[in-house]
Parts: structure tokens; sequence; C-alpha cells
């Protein structure tokens, strides 16, 4: 590549900086566990929820996913918690299907499974 091409590259682009964004463009609104557009959730609804646990934490995993769900949702039937393997056996997710009715509902569940131990990920 040319030098003449290399400045018409430079030219063509721009760096973004925090003043070229609009007001909340980029910027989290409450915590990072907090939903950040709840006028596009649909509630009530049917949510499936897979929660992943860290490395050899099985048993603590679904321990500690039944205190969670059943201290915030008292009609859900915790036996209703499938438990699986990854393909290697290195981790195992806990599958729900719970049924929410506001916004604050996935607030309050996602913070406490952000705050969980035994918990990588949820999906």
């Amino acid at each position: 590549m040319s030098d003449d091409s290399k400045d018409t590259d430079n030219q063509n682009t721009k760096d973004v900086t925090m003043t070229d964004l609009t007001p909340n463009e980029g910027v989290l609104k409450g915590k990072k566990t907090d939903i950040q557009n709840p006028e596009l959730w649909d509630f009530p609804m049917n949510y499936p929820l897979s929660i992943i646990g860290h490395e050899g934490e099985h048993e603590s995993l679904l321990n500690e996913v039944k205190l969670i769900l059943g201290s915030q949702f008292p009609d859900f039937d915790l036996a209703s918690i499938e438990v699986k393997p990854s393909k290697t056996g290195r981790f195992h997710s806990a599958r729900v299907n719970l049924y929410l009715t506001a916004a604050d509902q996935v607030n309050t569940l996602y913070a406490s499974l952000d705050d969980a131990k035994t918990v990588r990920m949820v999906v």
C-alpha cells in the first residue's frame, strides 16, 4: 500500500469520542444487571433461563439456584429445574422456565444470580 492510499484511508475514518455520542447512547441505566429497555418486554411472560455454573460446582450450583428461585418465586416448582452437564462435563447448567410479571422481577433475579458465587454465566 502506498503512502498516498494510507492517507486517504485515514481521512475516511473517524475516532468516536464520548462527545459524539447521544446523551444515553453507550451508557448503562441503573445497575449492570438491570433491564435497559423495559418497554420492549411484554409482561407477563414465560422466560426460559440457563444458569451456567463454575467448573466443579454441580451440587453447589443447584443448591444456590434453588435458594434464589425459592425466595423470589415462591410458587416455582424447584423440582422442575433441569441440571445438564456440558459436552465435556466440566460445567453444568441449571435450566428453568420462569413466569415473570414485571421488570423488577428480572432485575432482582439477575442481581441475585450475579452475586451468586457458583454462577459463571446466565443466558
